[in-house]
């Protein structure tokens, strides 16, 4: 029996998807293409590598401190029980998250095949990618090295190549080929001979190896970054299934990837790697264009979801998210609706929307970062008006879960039950209100709200003060790890 561990590397934040990718709630987490954000499919995919032959084990996953309860939530929301998750608390790209994962893959003796991908890839055909995987494990489960190659459609300048061998292959029957490069992301004209060669691959970025063949080739090709990786993994501390490596240490990592780190080296090495051909319907929806590619059209080729009336438009993408949208006479436009803001591009100039991103942090502007309705690991909030002085939220508290015990340096408080039963601490007192009872929070008192109720808490809070930023707040207990050092 082949033991496999599914690693999902939740970082990145898809700028060129904004608005509805954010710093704080990045693409992999949003639900594109479907009922499942891209992060639930990939570890829907990989819980579906199991046969008689391989036993898949809970997923392993790679992500920032604060994206672990909304990976913890999307996983227990499609019934998937969450592995590890290992907190990087900065990002050092590829290379040193894949090597926490085989960090903690080896560290009870044990040795499995790891199958790593991205969290924010889509796949149409499921089961060619469930053949060509398990036909990597099989592969891995011998020490090779084995990557996954997209089969190319059309000359992609976005992609980086593999070029592999093809003698023996039987176009019929795919083979695990030999990789004898990687190619860097070419120009039209080379892609396209790429294409007519035949023997060109996109890099899809999935990996197949045991975590011990990773460790010993990064010891080989990057032995600076298996060294402070090792000394940031002997650092990290264990808080139920969130391990989080030494903070200083993991910031000295260099910071490299996969490809750059190792995977380059691979060819006519020691190490030997093999790549797979998938032919599945990949994308790796790195802007809005590829979003429409793989979307459903209607007869005009718009792609339309929510509330949208078009007239006379075509090849269209629209996104609206609470309020409707309508096109009259458009072609080749898209139109992203969110609460706080709206994105109107032309479609071939997608890749150009994280220079509005860029925009929007060079002048201290918070839609880059946050939706206007916020998940927290309790429940949520939506910031639904606010002015020079003042803000109102609506907050909703699930059932049994608390904020944190805390307070605020600049800003008081009003609180205002609308449904269920609030329990609150306010000071040295202990209040329990229901629905229209209201209660105030003076400014630099310590205060916690919970929901000791079976139905969701709602709350209307409004804010009054001098500074209102989410930052002013000192936490002293907590539920989820949260409280200020």
């Amino acid at each position: 029996m082949i033991q496999v561990t599914p690693v999902i590397l939740c970082g990145g934040s898809g700028t060129r998807l904004w608005p509805l990718s954010r710093t704080g709630f990045p693409k992999q987490f949003l639900c594109l293409t479907g009922a499942e954000s891209l992060f639930q499919q990939a570890a829907q995919r990989l819980a579906g590598l199991g046969n008689e032959y391989i036993a898949v084990a809970d997923p392993v996953i790679v992500s920032g401190e604060d994206h672990r309860f909304l990976a913890a939530e999307q996983l227990r929301e499609i019934g998937i029980a969450l592995g590890t998750a290992l907190l990087e608390p900065v990002g050092r790209n590829t290379a040193p998250a894949l090597t926490l994962a085989a960090l903690a893959a080896v560290q009870h003796g044990q040795d499995p095949v790891m199958v790593v991908t991205p969290s924010d890839q889509t796949v149409g055909d499921t089961a060619a990618f469930t053949a060509a995987v398990q036909q990597a494990i099989a592969q891995a489960d011998k020490g090779s090295i084995v990557i996954l190659g997209v089969t190319p459609d059309k000359p992609e300048t976005g992609y980086g190549y593999i070029k592999t061998d093809l003698s023996g292959n039987n176009a019929a029957t795919p083979k695990v080929l030999t990789v004898q490069a990687f190619v860097e992301k070419p120009k039209l004209e080379t892609a396209q001979q790429y294409v007519a060669e035949g023997n060109y691959f996109w890099n899809a970025g999935m990996f197949v190896l045991k975590a011990s063949v990773w460790l010993a080739a990064l010891g080989k090709f990057a032995p600076s970054i298996l060294q402070a990786t090792q000394g940031a993994w002997a650092q990290r501390s264990t808080d139920a299934q969130f391990v989080r490596p030494g903070k200083t240490e993991f910031a000295a990592i260099p910071s490299e990837s996969v490809d750059y780190a190792v995977m380059e080296h691979c060819p006519n090495s020691a190490f030997p790697i093999q790549m797979v051909p998938l032919s599945a319907g990949w994308s790796d929806l790195g802007a809005w264009d590829a979003v429409w590619n793989v979307l459903p059209k209607d007869a005009q080729g718009n792609a339309h979801r929510g509330d949208v009336l078009s007239a006379d438009s075509h090849n269209t993408l629209v996104h609206a998210s609470s309020r409707l949208v309508s096109l009259v006479g458009v072609r080749d436009l898209v139109v992203i609706e969110t609460a706080d803001a709206v994105l109107v591009a032309s479609k071939s100039c997608s890749q150009d929307v994280k220079q509005i991103v860029a925009s929007l942090g060079s002048k201290n502007r918070e839609e880059h970062l946050l939706h206007r309705k916020v998940q927290r690991p309790w429940g949520w909030y939506d910031s639904i008006d606010e002015g020079g002085r003042f803000k109102v939220k609506r907050i909703q508290v699930k059932p049994k879960a608390s904020l944190s015990l805390q307070k605020h340096h600049h800003r008081a408080e009003h609180w205002i039950v609308v449904t269920g039963t609030a329990e609150i601490t306010n000071g040295d007192k202990v209040l329990t209100l229901t629905e229209n009872q209201s209660t105030y929070i003076p400014l630099g008192e310590v205060h916690r709200l919970a929901n000791p109720g079976s139905i969701p808490l709602e709350i209307i809070e409004v804010q009054s003060g001098s500074y209102l930023g989410e930052d002013d707040i000192v936490r002293f207990e907590d539920t989820y790890g949260r409280v200020n050092s």
